[in-house]
């Protein structure tokens, strides 16, 4: 199979989808590796390495879409892209397809077979190719609060862990998965007052139980974030509901009742964002004021630390590629692969995830029955 891996274009997207010792792995097998000019550099990896790993370096993405199987990216293709995207191609990346009908409306008109890798499900539930940056996310989110907590960035001009004589700053952290805990945990760490909600019990008790009891927990509900907010110096926003646009948790009535310069990240700002009113931002810009409030929404949080989520992304996405590229997609789905009940997002002009054509208002189509029109 012929492997393409064009540039990121994403404001300071840093990241590339496979770094050059996977790459080495696949040339090894007899698959072709097409790579976009220093499409590695920003994440530590040198055109070099990856001619050294079996790749062939080509000068524009125009070259990559056209002469690819299957196209491996960190993010969604940009507008700039969509030119680019054909039927013949297999687009394998982040798509979040439920906060953007533009892109799914690309990939249904040029029948673009397309895999997210944040529905992807394994037998035990867990989403494996999300779990690794919303681990970087997650961490980010707190480093993030301590920053924007400064007179610097705008904030009250607090200290996360205070000192002597001193209260904590108080973080409230909605949700509690992988985004959720890794964001209390570190936040903690860093000597935060944190209290965590969610409507999951059990991850509940568990991060109790990773914390020893430091870390306060209550039940999600409105009311309840309601009467917390008021005295909470940041608000992280770590809400997912996997495939479905990210529902409204944080509303413009409890945010109101915030005090000045308090900080809002949406780290859900990705599926559109679980704060009412809430605008995406970039890396570039990440900030911006409004009603006395700061909000932190970019949407590629770990892009900026490309070196470790290259690593960290593509030890997870490797074996998806390399079966891939092995047995082809119509076997795998014909074979009831593992990529079958949720990945595909979109198949033969079709939406093919339930919780993204729900979330769009749009048609859903079971892709096993397009399988079977087409045997």
């Amino acid at each position: 199979m012929i492997i393409g891996i064009p540039k990121e274009t994403k404001n300071n997207e840093n990241r590339i989808a496979l770094t050059p010792d996977k790459v080495e792995i696949l040339t090894q097998a007899n698959h072709k590796v097409l790579i976009e000019e220093n499409a590695g550099i920003n994440s530590g990896f040198t055109n070099e390495e990856y001619n050294n790993a079996g790749a062939s370096i080509l000068p524009n993405p125009k070259e990559i879409y056209l002469n690819s199987n299957l196209i491996v990216k960190v993010k969604e293709p940009q507008p700039s892209e969509y030119e680019y995207l054909n039927k013949k191609t297999i687009m394998f990346c982040y798509l979040h397809l439920a906060s953007n009908i533009e892109l799914t409306k690309q990939l249904i008109k040029k029948n673009v077979t397309s895999i997210a890798y944040e529905t992807i499900v394994n037998p035990n539930g867990k989403l494996n190719l999300l779990y690794p940056m919303s681990e970087i996310a997650g961490k980010m989110a707190a480093l993030n609060a301590a920053q924007l907590l400064t007179n610097k960035s705008g904030g009250q001009g607090k200290l996360l862990s205070g000192v002597v004589g001193t209260l904590k700053a108080k973080i409230l952290i909605i949700g509690c998965g992988t985004v959720g805990t890794n964001a209390a945990l570190l936040a903690n760490n860093m000597g935060a007052d944190v209290t965590v909600s969610d409507i999951n019990l059990t991850a509940l008790s568990k991060i109790q139980e990773l914390s020893n009891g430091q870390i306060k927990t209550i039940y999600s509900s409105p009311s309840n974030i309601k009467e917390i907010i008021v005295s909470s110096d940041v608000v992280i926003g770590a809400v997912l509901i996997p495939g479905y646009k990210a529902p409204k948790v944080v509303t413009s009535d409890m945010i109101n009742k915030m005090k000045k310069n308090s900080v809002i990240i949406d780290v859900a700002i990705d599926q559109g964002g679980c704060v009412e009113g809430i605008k995406p931002t970039t890396h570039e810009n990440p900030t911006y004021s409004s009603d006395g409030i700061i909000y932190y929404a970019v949407t590629n949080i770990p892009g900026i630390v490309g070196n470790t989520a290259s690593i960290s992304l593509s030890n997870n996405t490797f074996p998806y590629i390399r079966d891939i590229a092995k047995l082809g997609l119509n076997k795998l789905l014909n074979n009831k692969s593992f990529i079958n009940s949720n990945g595909i997002n979109t198949y033969a002009g079709f939406i093919t995830n339930r919780e993204v054509a729900l979330s769009l208002n749009k048609n859903y189509t079971d892709i096993n029955n397009l399988l079977e029109n087409n045997n």
